[in-house]
This record gives structure tokens, sequence and C-alpha cells, in this order.
């Protein structure tokens, strides 16, 4: 099939697998105004499509700054259980609706206690509403699994906190760790206790890079830190030259080292200038594992349907590319191997087979 016929209905059918998603840029523009009705805090507008408009809006301003600033509206109605069971239910049944069957959803505890919660508190409520969301999509017979990934702010102290959570909570839906925030002046080698209690009890991580830093960032996350997949990693490409790889892209390409590739949050933040040259095109043709993601389906204005169409629009890309990067998704989750191939054999291969 050429990529001039997946039209929008085919890849909206399509099993999807997203592997970076932040649970606070992910809310519906709906709840988001009314949870703020509710704890008094002042949006920027308060009609639903307005607010999703400014969103993209700040989002496109191609000024990273301003793209993070976007999340003190959401966070401030994510700090009671209440607040969170909801987006977290939310979360799901709109993952569901999108075609997902495997999610990894990210957040930082440390920002939501604000309201008086404690981190382990925040961590129980999230996990209760995307329990509650995966019940309610299993009964609409639109299945889908979501597992937790617990970040760590690498600008502030609480990483090694978050990272005790991440173990404490392993046997209760949290599936691995992330590391987060201003990459740029705070290394994440700054926390290796963190990453050394994780590798300790063998719960795998992810670490931005190649983001708002280069190379030295993506070095420093898969050599000191030990990271399995790399969030974003776009600038690997810095290590590329006439399509001949240097040492670094080597060793990520050569060690299936999965890297969470997201065409529209990068040409927001300005790491990519379209999605026609983004580089996720060329990493997927030179043998790299890239995945494909949505980062913040509501500051993005994004789904997982829209990145796969996007890029086929503009990219070329066929059916064939769409689902090697949702096998690429699923081998590289956070969850045992047996679950991985069962999704595989079983979900996503026969999915793509009776949707064409």
């Amino acid at each position: 099939m050429t990529a001039t016929r997946v039209d929008a209905d085919v890849i909206r059918r399509l099993p999807k697998a997203v592997l970076h998603d932040h649970l606070d840029g992910g809310l519906r523009p709906a709840t988001l105004v009314e949870l703020a009705a509710e704890a008094g805090h002042t949006l920027p507008t308060t009609g639903p499509d307005e607010l999703a408009a400014w969103y993209v809006e700040a989002a496109d301003s191609g000024d990273l700054v301003r793209y993070i600033a976007t999340f003190e509206h959401t966070l401030a109605v994510m700090q009671t259980g209440e607040g969170l069971r909801r987006v977290a239910e939310e979360y799901v049944l709109d993952l569901a609706a999108d075609g997902v069957v495997y999610g990894e959803v990210r957040y930082a505890p440390e920002l939501n206690v604000r309201g008086g919660l404690a981190m382990g508190e925040v961590v129980a409520a999230v996990q209760e509403g995307l329990a509650a969301g995966m019940a309610k999509a299993a009964a609409a017979g639109t299945p889908v699994r979501v597992g937790t990934l617990l970040c760590g702010m690498r600008m502030f102290d609480r990483v090694r906190e978050a990272a005790e959570l991440a173990v404490a909570y392993r046997d209760a839906g949290v599936v691995g760790f992330d590391i987060a925030g201003a990459e740029d002046g705070f290394p994440a080698a700054d926390h290796l206790d963190a990453f050394e209690l994780l590798r300790g009890e063998s719960v795998p991580f992810t670490i931005h890079a190649g983001e708002a830093f280069g190379l030295p960032s993506i070095h420093q996350a898969v050599q000191a830190c030990g990271a399995q997949r790399i969030g974003h990693g776009v600038r690997i490409t810095e290590d590329i030259v006439d399509g001949k790889l240097g040492r670094l892209a080597s060793w990520v390409r050569d060690r299936r080292i999965a890297l969470e590739m997201c065409p529209t949050s990068n040409l927001q933040t300005g790491c990519a200038t379209s999605i026609a040259e983004h580089p996720i095109s060329t990493l997927k043709e030179l043998g790299f594992r890239v995945t494909l993601n949505t980062d913040n389906r509501l500051v993005s204005g994004t789904t997982m349907t829209r990145e796969m169409s996007l890029l086929v629009e503009q990219a070329g890309w066929t059916v064939e590319d769409l689902r090697a990067v949702t096998l690429n998704a699923v081998k590289s989750a956070f969850i045992p191997f047996d679950e991985r191939r069962a999704l595989i054999e079983d979900v996503v291969l026969p999915g793509y087979a009776s949707a064409l």
C-alpha cells in the first residue's frame, strides 16, 4: 500500500503504541476548565475550544520556555486525589478512542503535592484513575494497557525520592522511570544515585536527552546513567555525517536503544524544521529503533492518529512504516517479554492485517 492510499479512516483503525506521553500535557480542555473553576484557578480563557487553541498557539511559538510554562494551568488542577483520578481515567479513555492498545504515561509526582498530598498518595490516586479507565475501555470493547513512568525533575532535588517510588510501586502499575525538566544546564549524571538504585532493583528507565541539548546529553544518558531508551533524541543526527554513523550514533542504533520521537512537539520547540525533514524518517531508514509519540496531546493539539497522518501526508510514510514504529514501541515497552510478544502477535499484527 502506498502512502497516498493510507487515508485517515485506515490510520484511525490501526493499533497504536505510545511510549512518550505526559499526563499533565494531555488533559481534556473541558475538564481543565471545569476543574480550574472548582479550584479557583484563572485560565487564559474558559471556552474549551478557545483554550485548546491557546495551548497550540503557545506551543507553536518556538519558545521552549513558553512551551513548558503552559503546564502551570494543567498542574493547578492536578493537586487533589479527585482531580488526579479523573485526569488519569480520562487519559486512558482518550488513548483507547485513538486506537492505542499500549501506552506508557509519565508524570512527576513532586509537581502534584501543592494541595497537601504526599508523593506516594499522588501515585496511588493516579493508579486508581488509570485502573478505572482501563476497566471502562475494556468493557467498551476497546481495551488498552497503560503503564506508568514516574519522573524526577532534573533541576530539583527529589529525583531519588521519585526513583524510590518507582521501585515501591513496580507491582502496582508503575513500569519504569524517567528524568525530565530543563535539559540544558542540568545533567542527568547529577542524579547517578537514583539511576544506581533503579539498576540495582532492575527497574528500567528512560531519560530526556538530545532535545534542548546535544550529543553530550545523549552520551551521558546512555553511557554514564545507563538509560534503556532516550526521550526525543533528535540531535543524535549530529553524530551522523553523509549517512556515516559516529561512535555514539552506532552505539545507540546497534544496541537497539529506542528513540522516543515526537515530531509535532519537536517542531514546536524548534528541534525540527518540518515534518517532512524531521529526523525520524532518516533515522528509521538508517536502522535506528525509532518510535512515534505525542509528548503532550493538549499542548501540541495532537493524537497518535494525527502524528501518523502527518508522516504519511508530509513525509511519504507507508502503512509498513507505521507498523514498523508500532512494533518498535511494543518491543521497547517496559513490560515483560512474554507480554510484549503477546501484544505483537495477538493485537498489533492482526490489527494491521484486518485494517487493510
